[in-house]
Order: C-alpha cells, then structure tokens, then sequence
C-alpha cells in the first residue's frame, strides 16, 4: 500500500481519501477567515477599534486608497493613513461590504472583490456618501490570512446637504 504524504495549509495528511477531506475543509475554513478579514476591515475602522483593524494587514502590505487620499505602503502606513489622513476628517463612519467573491490561487494565495457603501458624517457635521469597490490580494503566512494589498476604486465620493446622522432620541414611556 502507497502512502502519500502531505501537507494542505496546516494540515498533515496520509492519504488520498484524508487529503481531499483535508484540502476541502481547509478551502472552507480559509473562505471564512477571508471573510471575516473583509468584515474587520470595516469593523475597526469604523468603531475605531485599531487593534482590530491593523491585525488584518501583513507587515509588507500595501493599501492604495486612491485620489484624494493615497497609497500607503507597510503597517507604519497604516497607521499614517488611519490615525493622520482617515480618521482625524471622520467624525463617523458606517462601511457595509457585500458580494464578497474570492477566489484561490494555490492553499496561500488568494483574491477577492466586493463593494461597499459607506455613509458617514465629516468633523463639520457634513454627510458623504461613498461607493467603491475593493480588490484584495490575501495571504496566509504561518496559518494566518492577512490582506496584502488592497486597492480601492472610488466610483461615487458625495456630500449628502441637508442630512445629519444623529442617533435616535428616547422615547416618551407613558
């Protein structure tokens, strides 16, 4: 009897019918891991929760926002990018994801498209509205997926006059 021994991302295998089963959960517990790359992207960013949003970056990344913001290059920037240009401009902001598509290039590598809406308000109280699309470049290194680069294309950057984003007032319990 032949044995075929292997590795699939983290996983040892012995043989063929073990590493199938391996390759797929793998593949399923990748896709999720991207997924929720993509959801914490959003999360920190918009509850300002930096240890959340600078955990999904790899050290040599890459986020090329384009105009009017940039590209930066490297965790320090990053940190440029959120702390010196994003936030500071940002009283709020609410970013929704969705048609997350991804697609693997080998067990390491992958690709992803989606599009956002963001809503939020400016530190003068003015509302914008944003629509774009991300593409992402995903790696996993030592068992940890983390985005590479991502690039962002801008299709809508509008002010919204006249509307503010306020939390509702507390009801009259009578």
């Amino acid at each position: 009897m032949r044995h075929n021994t292997g590795v699939i991302g983290m996983y040892a295998t012995d043989d063929d019918a073990t590493r199938s089963l391996i390759a797929r959960i793998d593949r399923i517990e990748s896709h999720q891991a991207l997924r929720d790359l993509v959801s914490d992207y959003c999360h920190g960013f918009d509850k300002r929760d930096w240890d959340r949003f600078i955990s999904i970056w790899s050290d040599d990344c890459e986020w090329n926002i384009g105009p009017p913001f940039g590209k930066f290059h490297g965790l320090d920037g990053i940190r440029k990018a959120v702390t010196e240009v994003l936030w500071p401009v940002w009283r709020e902001s609410h970013h929704l994801t969705t048609n997350l598509r991804i697609t693997f290039a080998d067990d390491n590598h992958a690709s992803g498209m989606c599009d956002v809406d963001c809503v939020g308000a400016l530190t003068d109280d003015s509302v914008q509205m944003v629509g774009a699309t991300y593409y992402d470049d995903f790696e996993r290194r030592e068992g940890k997926w983390q985005i590479r680069r991502r690039r962002v294309t801008i299709h809508y950057f509008n002010p919204v006059p006249e509307m503010q984003l306020s939390a509702p007032q507390a009801g009259n319990d009578t």
